[in-house]
């Protein structure tokens, strides 16, 4: 739950421990960032992470995680964890599934969904309970519920029916949880539960959407359907269709999108909590953000991003980065990077996930401390 601090500066309150706000979580898919440890996760500053429900149930499996302990016990994690529904994953990979096994990808019904692994072709069903208990299983400290995407473009009549259907699941995901929290004795120390909206690019349907998950209740709520495809200049007007109908006082998490200057536009439009893929991607294709001197501006101008693989950094033995506070980004040059990565060697993927990383955790650190100002 959020604690108001200052105008701009919550805390949002877990199991494991206080968040401070805006935050940027880093996503750990398969319980691990790609080429890092936990330790440099702590080590970078990162104060909660995101895992992906729709692959560690697949592979190693909820319940041989459950065995270990948790999740946190599993990757070495002592703080706080998001995990997604599933949801997202089952539907974007379904069509990947279809393609290599020639079978219907996801069969969506009133009681979930059925869909098959693209790795092998097994079918699997996830339901708004099922959901909710492989979280559990898992650990996670925040719950999502399942929800559908929809694509975009879709229609109105469409992104209408799936929202409906996105509020019934989010009911019975939240009555399903209650029932567990007790079951399981975690009324003292529960994990929270975020519903998600939905509602395509149509402003009625997204203030529809926000206004019935409020009804319902949850601990935050998060502003799903975003980056599948859409115009970006749309997120403004979802923004605007969504934050004034949720609580002021409970978190506001935007799920999938994190440009940076997106990721500025949403915390002074009052967004608090960010996943995204960019900065750990770009990295590993040697990608890398640097600041440019320039104040913070939901324009951009704040910030460049360099290719480390191109000729002109072959000679460059400058620093990867002279003021980071990673000591292996300020002993190692952008030459020596460049090299790492037309070596193929995965220490490239490693140094440029960290420095994107940092740039990323930096960034919030200064949209805290620009919040707190206010």
């Amino acid at each position: 739950m959020l604690q108001e601090r200052s105008k701009r500066n919550p805390i949002l309150e877990t199991r494991k421990g206080p968040v401070k706000v805006p935050v940027f979580m880093p996503i750990a898919t398969r319980g691990a960032v790609k080429h890092l440890t936990a330790g440099d996760l702590q080590a970078l500053g990162a104060s909660i992470i995101l895992g992906n429900t729709y692959h560690l149930w697949l592979r190693p499996g909820d319940e041989l995680i459950a065995r270990a302990g948790d999740l946190h016990a599993f990757m070495r994690w002592d703080g706080p964890i998001l995990t997604d529904s599933g949801g997202f994953q089952v539907f974007s990979l379904g069509a990947r599934a279809a393609e290599r096994f020639g079978k219907n990808g996801v069969k969506l019904s009133e009681e979930g969904v059925e869909f098959q692994d693209p790795t092998n072709g097994d079918t699997h069903f996830l339901s708004p309970e099922t959901s909710v208990d492989i979280q559990l299983n898992l650990g996670s400290d925040i719950i999502m519920v399942l929800d559908e995407c929809p694509p975009y473009p879709c229609t109105r009549g469409y992104a209408l029916q799936s929202l409906e259907r996105t509020t019934r699941w989010a009911m019975r995901a939240k009555a399903h949880f209650e029932k567990r929290v007790i079951e399981l004795g975690l009324e003292e120390y529960r994990p929270l539960l975020f519903g998600i909206v939905q509602g395509s690019t149509y402003s009625d349907l997204r203030k529809q959407s926000a206004e019935e998950l409020v009804r319902i209740g949850f601990d935050g709520y998060a502003i799903g359907g975003i980056a599948v495809g859409e115009p970006r200049e749309t997120l403004p007007d979802i923004l605007a269709a969504t934050l004034p109908y949720l609580p002021a006082d409970k978190p506001r998490y935007l799920m999938g999108l994190g440009r940076p200057e997106e990721i500025v536009a949403a915390v002074r439009a009052g967004v608090d909590m960010f996943d995204c893929v960019i900065p750990t991607r770009e990295g590993r294709h040697g990608r890398l953000f640097y600041r440019t001197g320039k104040p913070i501006d939901p324009h951009g101008g704040f910030y460049e991003t360099k290719n480390l693989t191109a000729e002109e950094f072959r000679e460059d033995f400058s620093p990867i980065d002279a003021g980071s506070t990673v000591p292996l980004l300020r002993e190692y040059s952008k030459a020596y990077l460049r090299h790492q990565f037309a070596m193929d060697e995965p220490l490239a993927g490693r140094l440029a996930t960290l420095h994107n990383l940092a740039f990323y955790l930096g960034l919030m650190r200064e949209l805290q401390n620009e919040a707190s100002l206010e």
